[in-house]
């Protein structure tokens, strides 16, 4: 993939989300979410592939996969999601992910842990679409 980055989960923990779109000034409506496929790799871990446009960055494709992950924990039955990577790539302004998540039904181990149900909630009052 040309111009794929690996992110450190440091740097996703760094405040890479929906509140993004407000400090850079981006409005977003001017956002484009251009879909969302999800593939069961292996019992409970799942991969997304998120694509974004419309003046989108890094922040805002991440924050799509996470509420992507959300819902879809949900949908399963399931409260809490694990981030586990994210591979990033953008092209002419054309941003996609694909991200890893493990979902369970109780809270993970780890630093990066989503609590599904919030997380959905908070990407509807930040205008993000979920699976």
């Amino acid at each position: 993939m040309r111009g794929a980055l690996l992110l450190p989960l440091a740097a996703l923990a760094a405040g890479c989300g929906p509140q993004a779109e407000a400090s850079r000034g981006t409005a977003p409506s001017a956002l484009s979410h251009d879909g969302v496929e999800t593939r069961l790799l292996d019992g409970d871990l799942v991969n997304f592939h998120v694509a974004m446009s419309g003046g989108a960055e890094a922040g805002d494709v991440i924050a799509y996969a996470e509420c992507a992950a959300a819902q879809y924990a949900l949908i399963r039955g399931y409260g809490f999601a694990r981030h586990v990577r994210t591979q990033l790539d953008e092209s002419a302004g054309n941003w996609r992910a694909d991200a890893v998540y493990t979902i369970s039904p109780a809270l993970p181990e780890g630093l990066r842990t989503i609590d599904a149900e919030v997380t959905v909630q908070n990407c509807g009052l930040n205008g993000i679409p979920t699976v």
